[in-house]
């Protein structure tokens, strides 16, 4: 019984810390559709009120609150996909004690 096959578990936790990063530098490639409407809409409402002369707080709090839940969301999955290698690791310890134990020693 050799090592867990956990490659393409470490390739997506790979990819997901590469698009944290990216949200977190505030890049679009890795967000979703509504995060991108969001984050659009938010800077096309601070870009209107910047012509009429006004406030741009609200527009501001919409953007950043879209950016966080951007990275709110990518955290949460990268968690799943550590758990989810976790388990496979555990399961094939689990798989090869039991090998072990049933042997003729």
């Amino acid at each position: 019984m050799g090592k867990p096959d956990t490659r393409r578990l470490d390739r997506e936790i790979r990819q997901a810390n590469r698009k944290l990063e990216a949200v977190r530098e505030r890049e679009m490639w890795p967000l979703n559709g509504s995060e991108r409407r969001a984050i659009l809409g938010a800077l096309a409402g601070g870009t209107y009120r910047i012509a009429r002369g006004r406030s741009t707080d609200r527009a501001d709090r919409r953007l950043e609150s879209a950016w966080m839940a951007a990275e709110t969301r990518l955290i949460a999955e990268i968690t799943a996909l550590h758990t989810e290698r976790q388990r496979v690791v555990n399961e094939a310890a689990a798989a090869k004690a039991a090998k072990k134990s049933s042997g003729w020693w």
